[in-house]
């Protein structure tokens, strides 16, 4: 017997992982091939067992034992439940039904087969795809996130049963700039807004609002720095939260790729993009030739104006930075690698690098990048230090406006953030006015008898 799609089972079945990441038309073809079956009190597999099936548990309790040690105790109502029981094959424990029990048996390659085609190239790895999910559904929030979708999924499963809830109420501060990073937040349920003060005494610019399914915190742990913004909980807000040493070990390290200074410029030359994430200061000392300058507090307004088509490589002085970076970009669906050590890893010294001419010129959507004075094109690398030419009261006026200019820079860079900040949430109001358009539309047809 098939499974109805919108039965009780069907639901269950439809936030299982990973099918819970399948469009709805591959979902619909899948429940035809499938049923549930139905145990009592017996062994839905053994230790050994070499079968290559996915069981999942759909009603009621099962015991996880191993030499008449009991291991653990899972419900069909846990979140534990949303994935295979013992997925390791051969199996390495038996699994035992504590009374009535219906459950799944899946074919493993006929799940490996329903995955998105991109999924092909890496069988370890779970590539999702958008679904008509319930939105208030974080997990499956989650698991639209590129970065959640590449993570193999054993990874999955370890970070799903290491999240512990902690409860905000609104008002209440999240994270402080300037504070230590010690975990990596989700956000279950609720709404924060994201601030930043570029200097003790400047006003502080709102930069995002985030709601169910994103997450935050990342950048202090990847890159070794003080938290870089404040969030407050704009309502009373629930989060999980990862601590380090298990955000490390299960989702940076298998997310990030490095390169050395060969791959990057055969990259480079392939028409890779190469961000330079150090401050604008850093980057006038000395950059490497063909470097966009995009200073790593500015990047998240910067994203929009990178093509998606382009991966990146992204440099900073010793690479920390740089894996924040490239984090940032890979949760925006751009493709990004990092310079292993950063400027400091590279001889001879920056200045006397061999300049890297790519086939096809880094560049921006429409041809600029969106602070056009961060720019470098006209400035030099050593800024009025070494031109004989030039009067001492000549360097000193050039001095004065290129400060002047530098100022004028980061007040634009602040409008900026204010702008792009207004712009997000009026999409986002337009998104939700769309959203009761159509529902409104519905009901309309409806009565109408259409």
């Amino acid at each position: 017997m098939t499974v109805d799609v919108n039965s009780e089972d069907g639901l269950i079945i439809r936030k299982l992982i990973p099918l819970a990441t399948l469009p709805s038309a591959q979902f619909n073809a899948l429940c035809v091939k499938i049923a549930v079956e139905v145990m009592h009190d017996g062994f839905l597999f053994e230790k050994g067992d070499s079968a290559a099936h996915l069981i999942y548990l759909i009603k009621g309790q099962v015991t996880l034992q191993s030499a008449g040690l009991v291991v653990d105790v899972i419900a069909a109502s846990s979140e534990s439940a949303r994935f295979a029981l013992a997925h390791q094959i051969p199996r390495k424990i038996d699994a035992f039904a504590n009374g009535n029990v219906r459950y799944l048996r899946l074919d493993a390659d006929m799940v490996k087969n329903t995955l998105p085609l991109a999924d092909k190239e890496d069988n370890s790895y779970m590539l999702t795809d958008e679904t008509e999910e319930d939105p208030d559904d974080w997990m499956t929030a989650l698991l639209r996130s590129p970065i959640f979708q590449r993570l193999p999924p054993a990874n999955l499963q370890k970070i799903l049963m290491s999240l512990e809830a902690v409860y905000f109420q609104k008002g209440e501060t999240l994270l402080e700039q300037g504070g230590t990073g010690d975990y990596y937040y989700l956000i279950k349920n609720g709404q924060c807004l994201l601030t930043r003060k570029p200097s003790p005494n400047a006003k502080e610019i709102k930069l995002a609002q985030l709601g169910n399914g994103d997450t935050f915190g990342e950048d202090s742990l990847l890159s070794g720095a003080p938290r870089n913004v404040t969030i407050t909980a704009l309502t009373d807000i629930v989060l999980l939260r990862l601590d380090k040493k298990q955000f490390v070990s299960l989702i940076k390290e298998p997310s990030l790729k490095f390169v050395d200074y060969p791959g990057l410029q055969e990259a480079v030359r392939q028409g890779t993009v190469l961000l330079d994430v150090r401050s604008q200061d850093d980057y006038e000392d000395h950059h490497i030739e063909g470097s966009i300058s995009a200073p790593f507090f500015s990047l998240r307004m910067q994203l929009k104006t990178l093509s998606h088509d382009k991966s990146v490589i992204v440099v900073c002085r010793d690479g920390k930075v740089s894996e924040a970076a490239a984090f940032l970009l890979l949760r925006n669906k751009i493709g990004a690698m990092i310079l292993k050590g950063g400027m400091e890893s590279l001889a001879p010294a920056p200045s006397e690098l061999v300049t890297i001419k790519p086939d096809i010129a880094p560049e921006m959507e429409n041809n600029q990048p969106l602070f056009d004075v961060n720019n470098q094109e006209g400035l030099l690398s050593q800024p009025f230090e070494n031109s004989a030419s030039v009067s001492t009261g000549e360097i000193t006026a050039l001095k004065f406006e290129y400060e002047a200019l530098k100022n004028v820079n980061q007040q634009l860079n602040e409008k900026c953030m204010k702008l792009e900040f207004d712009k997000q949430q009026a999409e986002k109001q337009c998104r939700i006015l769309h959203k009761q358009l159509e529902k409104l539309t519905q009901v309309l047809d409806k009565l109408q008898g259409r």
